[in-house]
C-alpha cells in the first residue's frame, strides 16, 4: 500500500498536476486592479485547486521590492522594461517574459464636477479646476504618460503652476470599471501624445517551474483572459 502511494505521488508530480494547496502570489500594476480581479475569479472557478493572491501598486515600486527579495511568483508590470531588466539581472526566469497588453490614458471627471471632460486636456486651464491628479511619473508608467501628454499639448508648465483637481489622468482600464463609470465620465487622450504603454509580465525565480504559474499564464493568454483584458480597455499586443 505504501509503495502504491509513493508511485501515485510521483505520477502526479511528474505529470504536472497541480496540488490542491497551491497559491500563486502576484505583483500587479495598479491599472490592472479590476481586470486582474476578474481574471482571477474566472481562473479560480476553472481551477478550483489553485488560489491566486494579488498585490497592487506602482510598477517601479514592485521592481525595487522584487530586487530586494519580495516573494512573488509573477510580476505584471505596466512598463515592459521592468520585467526585461529583472530578467537581465537574474531575478526573473529567462525566456518567460512577454507582453500582455497595451494601455491607454484618459481624462476622468467626477459626476459632481461641472467640468465637461469632452473639452479635453484644455480643461487644465479652466479656473474651476483646482486639482489634477496623476500618478507619480517617477514610479508609474501612467504618470509618465500623463506628463508626456500634458507636455505634448504645452500644458505641463501651466498645470504645475496652477497646482493641484477635480479631475485626474488615469488608465482607461480603471475609468471603465463599474464604480468609476457610476461616479464619473472620461475623455480618451489621443495616443500620439504619449509613448506607447507596453505592459509585460515576468515569471520570477520563486515561480520557476511551478505548474500553477504555467496554468495561470496560459489562462491569461487564452481566449477568456484576453477577452477580459479587452473588455477593460486594453489593446492586445
Amino acid at each position: 500500500m505504501r509503495l502504491c502511494t509513493v508511485v501515485m505521488f510521483l505520477m502526479i508530480w511528474f505529470s504536472g498536476i497541480v496540488r490542491a494547496d497551491e497559491k500563486i502570489l502576484i505583483a500587479a500594476a495598479s491599472d490592472l486592479n479590476f481586470a486582474m480581479n476578474e481574471i482571477c475569479r474566472a481562473f479560480e472557478k476553472s481551477h478550483p485547486g489553485i488560489k491566486v493572491e494579488v498585490s497592487y501598486g506602482s510598477s517601479g515600486n514592485f521592481f525595487a521590492q522584487i530586487k530586494q527579495g519580495a516573494p512573488y511568483d509573477i510580476f505584471f508590470s505596466a512598463d515592459a522594461s521592468y520585467p526585461s531588466r529583472l530578467e537581465e539581472e537574474g531575478f526573473a526566469v529567462k525566456g518567460q517574459r512577454q507582453l500582455y497588453a497595451i494601455g491607454k490614458i484618459v481624462l476622468w471627471i467626477p459626476k459632481k464636477s461641472a467640468l465637461n471632460p469632452q473639452k479635453g486636456l484644455n480643461l487644465v486651464l479652466e479656473p474651476e479646476l483646482k486639482k489634477l491628479a496623476i500618478a507619480n511619473p517617477r514610479h508609474a508608467p501612467y504618470g509618465r504618460a500623463a506628463e508626456e501628454s500634458l507636455r505634448y499639448y504645452g500644458l505641463w508648465d501651466k498645470f504645475v503652476q496652477t497646482g493641484s483637481a477635480d479631475a485626474g489622468i488615469i488608465a482607461l482600464s480603471l475609468a471603465i470599471s463599474p464604480k468609476m463609470v457610476k461616479d464619473g465620465s472620461y475623455w480618451i487622450i489621443p495616443t500620439e501624445s504619449y509613448s506607447r504603454l507596453e505592459q509585460g509580465y515576468a515569471v520570477l525565480q520563486r515561480g520557476k517551474g511551478t505548474s500553477s504559474v504555467k496554468a495561470f499564464l496560459e489562462f491569461v493568454q487564452g481566449k477568456k483572459g484576453k477577452k477580459i483584458l479587452s473588455d477593460f480597455g486594453f489593446i492586445l499586443p
